[in-house]
């Protein structure tokens, strides 16, 4: 009988283990999908990862975001042919660190060359709530030179295409670039 009770219990003990392992969260595998969402904007598995609102901070700039507004900024991002690349990416505690390139249309004008940055990911459960952003190589100079350059060209040669740079919805994406390319084309 005691035997019968032992071996009860330590199976017990085995199952409870077995099912708290199951449940442990592997958020580097929701990060990296969250990445994979950026870099194909593919909306559809945004559910996956996405909390019922997301804030990202950049700096001094702080946004939260509900998913309906996520998914605008996502389809203003999708017009500049984004490509996110996973530099490094790691688990500390309860949050994730990724190292990202990042490198579009517009980046690629404005900055030259890809976007570094260090990412912080905090998750609520298993879904992301936070991005915390900072540029490891951001070059200040060359952007703003280059972006008061398109503003300036465009206020003169294209008034109608004003206010694009604040506009972050797929239709201030469509007129952000189109001022990239008449510009180019023209200058």
């Amino acid at each position: 009988m005691n035997k019968t009770i032992i071996l009860f219990l330590l199976l017990t003990i085995g199952f409870t283990s077995c099912k708290n392992t199951e449940k442990k969260i592997d958020r580097v595998k929701i990060a990296k999908q969250y990445f994979k969402v950026l870099d194909n904007s593919d909306y559809s598995k945004i559910s996956d990862w996405f909390a019922d609102s997301l804030t990202m901070i950049e700096g001094e700039y702080k946004h939260t975001y509900s998913k309906s507004d996520y998914l605008e900024f996502l389809k203003w991002d999708s017009v500049f042919d984004p490509n996110y690349e996973i530099l490094k990416i790691e688990q500390k505690n309860e949050i994730v660190k990724a190292k990202i390139s990042k490198i579009d249309k517009r980046i690629s004008f404005l900055h030259k060359e890809p976007f570094i940055t260090n990412q912080t990911i905090k998750f609520q459960n298993e879904k992301i709530i936070t991005v915390q952003t900072e540029y490891v190589d951001f070059n200040e100079a060359t952007w703003e030179r280059n972006k008061n350059g398109l503003l300036s060209w465009i206020d003169e040669h294209h008034p109608e295409l004003n206010e694009f740079i604040y506009d972050q919805t797929k239709a201030g994406g469509i007129k952000f670039l189109k001022a990239i390319e008449l510009y180019k084309s023209e200058k």
